[in-house]
């Protein structure tokens, strides 16, 4: 495959007009090493990298936290139609024994393989139950528990070492150690936590790296208490979760977000709920009741319970609403995310040898043309 006419998102950041080479499933670097020379024209298209959500929890009327191998299926198929290449979802605050059977079933759909046309599934992000009830947001106070090493253990042996991102509030007892201690073999991120800036800085000093969907359900950013925020901008090793779905965060904050941490930093993520791809109504997260109206879900108290925007709406609306340029938005949604989570080697960018994922999007109101993925029309 010869992909022509583009304007490519390119590996520094920028955007050059040239072909991309595509033999079998992965970019090769001339025309030289394609065997089969189909065209694709793509003129008035912007080409970049399949994307990568590294947390969302539902999509199409599923969510992760069903714990079926068919529900993994359905949203793997979803988020390849819209661009999302490789996905690591998110489960949600549940009962240890709830969770043991989601991280089996994990392992199983893995070791499985994915189907055709659906993203590649990468890991668990494990959402709780490792929070704070005071900043709980969405998640389920009724199975909230303490930083447990063993407990954690457990579910990563079950999920066959699945999990990648361990969400968890530091000020909460064991917290501490349990970054200390795991933070080598899962992105430790802090979340859903009251913790000031010096308990957050301790727990980056720990081995944490990582923040769970900036600003929410965390104490605020003020001029005497920073808390995490504060901390995370002071933390240069430190990557932060941004949801840009127009709900969750004033566009201010978001530029403010940019300016204060570099599009090297963030990492857009959808956060995206069962009724995601789906008209309003009344679904479920978590096992708690939610409302969606447009782009809004809530619980029945007002709280924001995820979001019903995929990531490359997400990405969109980031540029188109909130003025955030299109190569630091495709930086965040693809690249950082990739990075993040340890598949950059294959995958995040249009570059030689890594997997042929491209997605097309027409310069005019970037709207999806297309999505190339392992080297096939989708």
């Amino acid at each position: 495959m010869v992909i022509k006419n583009a304007s490519v998102y390119t590996e520094d950041g920028i955007f050059l007009n040239k072909d991309i080479y595509v033999e079998g499933d992965c970019f090769v670097d001339s025309k030289d090493k394609v065997s089969d020379l189909q065209e694709i024209d793509a003129s008035g298209c912007y080409a970049i990298p399949g994307l990568t959500d590294i947390h969302f929890h539902g999509c199409m009327g599923h969510d992760f936290c069903d714990g079926t191998r068919e529900a993994m299926a359905a949203m793997a198929a979803y988020e390849a139609s819209v661009g999302v290449t490789n996905i690591v979802p998110a489960t949600m605050t549940l009962s240890e024994e709830t969770l043991f059977g989601i991280c089996e079933t994990a392992k199983e759909f893995k070791e499985a393989g994915r189907e055709e046309k659906s993203a590649r599934f990468h890991g668990i992000n494990m959402e709780g139950p490792f929070v704070s009830h005071a900043k709980k947001g969405a998640q389920n106070g009724e199975f909230i528990h303490n930083p447990d090493i063993a407990m954690f253990d457990r579910l990563q042996k079950a999920s066959g070492g699945c999990v990648k991102l361990l969400a968890i509030a530091p000020e909460q007892e064991g917290a501490m150690d349990l970054i200390a201690r795991r933070h080598d073999e899962t992105v430790m991120s802090l979340a859903h936590t009251c913790a000031d800036y010096d308990v957050c800085m301790e727990a980056f000093e720990k081995g944490a790296n990582h923040v769970t969907h900036l600003y929410n359900a965390m104490n605020p950013y003020t001029h005497r208490a920073p808390g995490p925020v504060g901390a995370a901008a002071d933390r240069a090793s430190a990557e932060v979760e941004l949801i840009c779905d127009g709900v969750h965060i004033h566009p201010a904050a978001v530029r403010t977000t940019f300016k204060i941490f570099g599009d090297g930093r963030i990492i857009l993520i959808s956060d995206s709920m069962r009724a995601t791809g789906l008209e309003d109504g009344d679904y479920t997260l978590g096992g708690q009741a939610v409302k969606v109206t447009g782009n809004l879900a809530t619980l029945h108290d007002g709280t924001i319970a995820g979001s019903v925007t995929n990531l490359l709406d997400c990405m969109r609306t980031a540029v188109l609403k909130m003025g955030i340029p299109l190569q630091s938005a495709v930086k965040c949604a693809a690249v950082n995310p990739a990075k993040s989570v340890g598949i950059y080697d294959k995958h995040g960018s249009i570059s030689a040898g890594k997997k042929a994922d491209v997605v097309l999007l027409k310069k005019d109101g970037l709207v999806l043309h297309q999505v190339i993925l392992d080297g096939k029309l989708l």
